[in-house]
């Protein structure tokens, strides 16, 4: 039996951004260069970026001395494309020697920007791509000192290099709030089931594992994170990594036909069985459970009432409707299974949106309902499970549900304390004041 050197939750990987931006509309609430929330100070110069403190501003002076005056001429009217920011940041970079720069990814073995891949020829490819290039071009000379700036052959290579390497930096709640380059980071590779994480303190990424790793030194072809959102159907996993990184995935939970289907599931027509259904798959013609029959009218039902569900996630990308979140879950009542991802992504934003209406009961019977679908496609061991749970409680405690309160609170912390540490601010400042809020009620209540 090997011996265990590295326990479920061990820090693997620490690393400052070789470059990085935080999204423009931040700029008024955030820190340019730590990225932290709170009272941010405009830069008296050009006014466009602003810092928490001086030392932030301090900090950040030696890279953003030279884009200065170029955001002061753009004038704080007109708001920069973050992609144009970060590229001309990245070209500044390399013109102060960033092509020489080690990012480790263990004690003796680093990359180099040079040892990124441009996958110039998929990008020359895609049309889309190539247009959002040509519009950076045209922002760059705004940015970029003509003697400065790299031929149009290399700008190509080095937006090849920003676009696959990139990873978008997340606040507590795994919201994206930037992006940013890590050279010794992207070393790791993707899959669906992952063995570690990606979480962010401030700018600096911290990659931890979310099982037990046996061997003296982490082998970083074994470490795999997941690029995009897990709770996608396996085809809309597979379009998005062929799309955006130019690769076709074929990992083991992409390879699972059971999981293929069962996101789409639909309900059994027996109100009495919870029996997922692949209404998808003509050749099932009844639950293998209760041999209840599925007629044609039930897949019919369940074709239309996906199309509206996807219609309406669509309306809802950048403002939710409350009325239309419930309007969907009606319709889906026995007709899309509870481990649908439609349902599930439905139940997510009429979460989010009690919340922010106040309506906690009504948020705690959502939350409930989504806690087996979160763990199901995002696994034990993941933040976005963990604050859910970490939310559930926070509102139970609010509603006097202690004791359920401080089981949901427990939960969540033995999984935050894995993917993020004890020393991460969620954790310590957050999550163990609540903890412990919860535990005095509950000791007070059983007095």
């Amino acid at each position: 039996m090997k011996k265990l050197f590295h326990k479920k939750g061990s820090l693997i990987l620490k690393e400052k951004p070789f470059a990085c931006v935080l999204q423009s509309r931040y700029r008024a609430e955030r820190c340019d260069k730590c990225f932290k929330p709170g009272k941010v100070l405009k830069c008296s110069n050009c006014l466009y970026v602003r810092y928490c403190n001086r030392f932030c501003q301090k900090e950040a002076w030696p890279d953003h001395q030279d884009e200065c005056a170029k955001l002061k001429a753009i004038g704080t009217t007109r708001t920069v494309p973050d992609a144009a920011l970060m590229m001309a940041r990245i070209i500044r970079k390399l013109q102060k020697g960033g092509d020489f720069q080690k990012g480790y990814y263990t004690a003796k073995y680093y990359r180099r920007f040079y040892d990124l891949m441009t996958h110039e020829d998929d990008i020359k490819k895609d049309p889309q791509r190539m247009e959002h290039f040509q519009s950076l071009l045209v922002v760059l000379q705004s940015l970029v000192e003509e003697a400065a700036m790299p031929s149009n052959v290399e700008l190509l290579q080095i937006y090849g290099k920003m676009c696959i390497n990139s990873f978008n930096i997340l606040d507590d709640e795994m919201n994206s709030i930037g992006t940013g380059m890590y050279i010794g980071t992207s070393i790791i590779d993707h899959s669906c089931r992952p063995n570690a994480l990606a979480t962010f303190d401030g700018s600096t990424i911290h990659v931890r594992l979310l099982e037990d790793y046996h061997g003296s030194e982490v082998d970083f072809s074994k470490i795999f994170i997941s690029y995009i959102d897990l709770m996608n159907t396996t085809e809309e996993r597979k379009t998005r990594l062929r799309t955006q990184y130019y690769f076709e995935c074929n990992c083991e939970r992409c390879r699972d036909e059971q999981e293929l289907w069962l996101m789409n599931a639909g309900a059994c027509p027996n109100v009495d069985c919870d029996e997922p259904i692949p209404m998808l798959d003509r050749k099932v013609d009844k639950c293998p459970r209760c041999d209840t029959a599925i007629k044609h009218s039930a897949r019919e039902e369940y074709r239309e009432v996906t199309d509206f569900t996807l219609a309406q996630l669509a309306k809802m990308k950048d403002i939710t409707y409350m009325d239309i979140c419930q309007l969907c879950l009606k319709k889906h009542e026995n007709i899309l299974h509870y481990y649908n991802v439609w349902y599930l992504k439905v139940l997510d934003l009429a979460f989010e949106s009690a919340i922010n209406m106040q309506k906690w009961e009504d948020a705690i019977g959502y939350g409930l309902r989504l806690k087996d679908g979160f763990r199901k496609y995002n696994g034990s061991f993941h933040p976005l499970y963990g604050l859910l749970l970490l939310k559930i409680g926070k509102i139970q405690l609010l509603t006097k549900h202690i004791v359920e309160a401080l089981q949901n609170i427990n939960d969540s912390e033995k999984i935050l304390r894995v993917t993020h540490g004890e020393e991460h601010d969620l954790y310590k400042s957050q999550l163990i004041p609540l903890l412990c809020q919860a535990a005095g009620e509950y000791d007070m209540l059983n007095k």
